[in-house]
This record gives structure tokens, sequence and C-alpha cells, in this order.
């Protein structure tokens, strides 16, 4: 005999990849908790609304301060889905899940680096009402094929977007706003202004480059390696610039 085993009360369960930010803490983590905020108070909104991953491997610690580490995470607004390289003992009734078997990547790093450099998309705003915007960007995921190497975006990133595209290279005809960012897994292209930030080789690609025709960027990034505003030197400030990574450092020069 045939049996119908779906009802109207079935449950259905679907699986879904996403991409997280891992915060790899040190001790003792009052310091680590100061860097923390010193880059929040640089790029605001950066942790607001964005899935975050803690990777606690090597750190010897208790219950009781792994709880209070997460409710000072969560007084800053970080977000933490699950734990990674914790104990089973460490993890306790309200906290995050443990994760197991993360795709790796680099680590993030916002220390200082020599001054060397020791430096769906949407119809743009005029620029004054896109610095209006709010400084959080709202990830828009951009559907893509596996067989795609590139992205093309033939309009301006406007303020509060972001385009996100592991599988490869991005290319912005137009200009990126302050409060947008664009996360690329190789190298992005950006034929405009660079106001907001650029994030490339976000899954560990360390060949991977950044080139804008105008630097004005919030934070950039490469492989995991962070540069501030505050950081670029003012000479690039305005100038058509590359950026690549060095030694774990991030160089850059201006295109002629």
């Amino acid at each position: 005999m045939t049996k119908v085993l779906t009802d109207a009360r079935s449950i259905r369960i679907k699986g879904r990849s996403f991409l997280a930010v891992v915060l790899s803490p040190d001790l003792p983590f009052e310091d680590w908790l100061g860097r923390l905020d010193d880059l929040a108070s640089r790029s605001a909104g950066f942790f607001l609304g964005r899935p975050v991953v803690l990777d606690l491997a090597g750190l010897d610690i208790d219950r009781a301060q792994l709880k209070e580490f997460l409710e000072e995470l969560a007084k800053r607004n970080v977000s933490v889905m699950g734990v990674e390289g914790a104990r089973p003992s460490l993890i306790g009734p309200g906290m995050p899940p443990a994760l197991k078997g993360g795709r790796a990547s680099s680590d993030v790093d916002v220390s200082e680096v020599p001054a060397t450099v020791t430096a769906a998309p949407e119809k743009a705003k005029d620029e004054k009402s896109s610095e209006k915007e709010a400084d959080a960007p709202q990830p828009v995921i951009m559907e893509s094929r596996p067989q795609l190497q590139s992205l093309m975006i033939r309009e301006p990133v406007r303020s509060g977007q972001s385009v996100i595209f592991p599988e490869g290279d991005i290319t912005v005809i137009g200009s990126v706003a302050s409060g947008a960012e664009v996360i690329a897994g190789g190298s992005i292209h950006i034929y405009g202004a660079l106001r907001g930030r650029a994030l490339a080789g976000s899954l560990g690609n360390a060949a991977a480059r950044i080139f804008c025709r105008k630097m004005e960027a919030e934070l950039i990034a490469i492989d995991g390696v962070y540069k501030m505003a505050d950081d670029m030197p003012e000479t690039l400030h305005g100038h058509p610039v590359q950026l690549w990574l060095e030694d774990d450092a991030i160089m850059a020069e201006k295109i002629n």
C-alpha cells in the first residue's frame, strides 16, 4: 500500500551557504576589545547586521570568561552566530553553538603596517544624498553561475549597498559611494571614485589587487589584511591607485 509521507504539518529544511566574518581574539580580552573599538570607530556600521564566527582556537579560557566576552561583543552590536575551536565544556546554555568544518580563509589583521601604504546594483543618487544614507551596508549577494570568473556592475554602487562575489573579480563601471562596499574573491576594478570599502581576495587570495580611478576609500583589504582611511598616505588621496599585498603588508602606488 502506498503511503503519503508528507502532509500540511511537515517542516521543510534547506541548506544555505552564507559569508561570515571570523574574529580571532587574543588575550587579554580587554586589550583586544580596545582594538576592536578602534576599528569600529573608524568604520561605522562595519559589524552591524553582519554574521560573525568567533574562533577561539588556542585560547586558555573558562566558560565564565567566554560568557563575559560574548556579552561585551553584544554591547558592540557584534552578532556571534557560532563558536569555532572551543572545547565542548566552554559552550553553555544560551551561548552560540559550536561550529566545525568552516572553509579556511586568512586572518584579519588590523595592526599597523609599513607606511609605504602602509596604504542587485541600483541607479546612483547624487553624491550628497548618498552620503546621508545609513552607514551599515545591506548585503546583496549577486547571483552567479559557478563557471563565471568575473562580475561587471554597470552602474555606480550607492551608499548602503554591498556587492559580494566570492567566485572571482568585480569590475564597477562607476564609483563606489561612502557607506557602500564591494567584496570579491579575486581583484576589484573601479572605474570611478572609491569612497566606500573594497575587500579583495576575500576567501584567501593573496594575489588579488585593488584598482581605482580615484582613491578616497574608507577601508581597503586584501586577503584579510585591512587598512583604514586614516592610515593611508595623503599623497594617494584623489589619485588613480593600485594596491597589492606584499609580506603581509598592503602596498600602493599611483597609476599614471
